[in-house]
Formats: C-alpha cells, sequence, structure tokens
C-alpha cells in the first residue's frame, strides 16, 4: 500500500474522537507525510537532541520531520505565522506572545542557562550579578533576552560567534546552555573556558505546533509519553551528548 495512504487511514481510524475541522488538518498532514518546523540557527547538542526525540514522536505517527534553522526572532514568527508547522522546541509559556502555537505537553529535555567565562570570576547571584559586565548570548533565547534587558549585551547568532567575541575580549562572559557552550568551546579549542556557578536557570523545554494542526497535539503527547516510558529520551540524551562533549585528544 502507498505509504501515504497508509498514513491517511491510520489518522481515519481515529475520526470519531476528533472534531472534524481538526480531523481535516490533521488528513492534510498525514497526507503530506512531513512536519516543517523551525529552530534557531545553531548546530549544538540541545537542537540535536530535540530533533532526534521530536523525529521519533511523528515517526510514530507515520510522518516525517523537517528541521528549517533561522536566526533570532524568524524562527518563532514563522512558526506562529504559519510558515512553517511549528517550533522544535521552547520553555513553557510561548503562547502568550505567540498565540498561534500550542504546546505538546511533555518536555524533551532539561535546558540549564549558566555563565561562561575565560578570565572573569565573580560570585553568582541570579541574573542581576551579571550588570558589571558584557555579556554574548545567542539571538532569540528568550529567556536571556528579557533576563538582561538594560545590561551590556553582545547578541549574535550562534554559540560559535559567542565565543569567539569573548576569545577577542569583546565580551566578558557568555550565557547560554551548559552543553551548548561547552560544544562550542570544544569545536573552538577553547581549553581555559570555565563554567561559573551556580546555574543561572534550569527548566524544561517542550515542542510547539501551529494551531492548524492542534489534532496532532494529543498522539503526539501519547508518543512521547510512551518514549518516556521506554527510556527513549534518556538514551538519545547520552548519545549526543556523550558523541560531543567527549575530551579533546
Amino acid at each position: 500500500m502507498d505509504r501515504r495512504l497508509f498514513n491517511i487511514a491510520a489518522v481515519a481510524a481515529t475520526a470519531s474522537a476528533l472534531p472534524r475541522p481538526a480531523l481535516a488538518q490533521e488528513l492534510l498532514a498525514a497526507a503530506a507525510g512531513v512536519m516543517h518546523v523551525s529552530t534557531l540557527l545553531e548546530q549544538d547538542p540541545a537542537t540535536q537532541i530535540a530533533e532526534l526525540v521530536v523525529a521519533e514522536a511523528y515517526k510514530r505517527l507515520g510522518m516525517n520531520l523537517q528541521v528549517h534553522k533561522y536566526p533570532g526572532e524568524r524562527s518563532l514568527v514563522s512558526a506562529n505565522d504559519g510558515q512553517t508547522d511549528g517550533e522544535l522546541y521552547r520553555k513553557v509559556g510561548m503562547e502568550r506572545d505567540y498565540p498561534n502555537l500550542i504546546i505538546v505537553p511533555v518536555p524533551i529535555q532539561i535546558y540549564e542557562i549558566v555563565i561562561f567565562s575565560r578570565d572573569t570570576t565573580f560570585i553568582v547571584n541570579g541574573w542581576e550579578s551579571l550588570r558589571p559586565f558584557t555579556i554574548g548570548f545567542v539571538r532569540g533565547i528568550k529567556i536571556v533576552e528579557a533576563s538582561t534587558t538594560g545590561m551590556r549585551t553582545e547578541p549574535v547568532p550562534t554559540m560559535q560567534q559567542a565565543f569567539q567575541k569573548l576569545a577577542m575580549g569583546r565580551t566578558d562572559v557568555v550565557v547560554g546552555n551548559r552543553a551548548s557552550g561547552l560544544a562550542a568551546a570544544r569545536a573552538l579549542k577553547m581549553e581555559d573556558i570555565k563554567v561559573l556557578s551556580p546555574a543561572l536557570a534550569s527548566f524544561p523545554v517542550y515542542h510547539y505546533v501551529h494551531r492548524k494542526h492542534e489534532a496532532l497535539v494529543p498522539r503526539l503527547t501519547a508518543a512521547m509519553q510512551q518514549m518516556q516510558k521506554e527510556k527513549v529520551m534518556e538514551r538519545i540524551q547520552r548519545q549526543v551528548l556523550g558523541e560531543v562533549l567527549t575530551p579533546l585528544p
């Protein structure tokens, strides 16, 4: 049987549980067989983990995932405007500013925001302790943008660019995801990078879909919950972090 017809038949089997308009949208998505989602312009461990987890969830629904990477705000705007089918991963509450996005309420991973430094050392006491310094970070990370408002900042498209500015003395510190920063430092062979403690924030991140695919949310939720029970997410995280963060030879 043609795969697309098989996918449509599988979706149609749930027809009795779905409102008719929602069912129509899901049938269209299944017929296409591909969900196009956006994310930030970054190739890092957190994004790799999210992409593998979300791709597996869609695979269990008989669908494929294609990720499109955009700089800064454009990723969220594209998902909210329906130019893409959703956002790969973000923290809870994005629907307040992007009302067309619907959360799939199963956490993909824990996202930890820390401070990276070369020779700047200070007592970390929340975000306010960053005020005396020039801060590098990846543009589009909402919690960092909001928490450093009014401070001296140098936003850039990627974590590697943030570390390059740090190496040139353009910034005093870099703020971002722990795994992403360590991977960037490793790629640039910056062996003098320190992670300051404690972390500034730690929170789960979730997949979002555009409201035109609202009917997919219960099925994606069930698929991800099953993946949790099978420890699939845990295995993906171990695999990616083990490959990316192994010590330099």
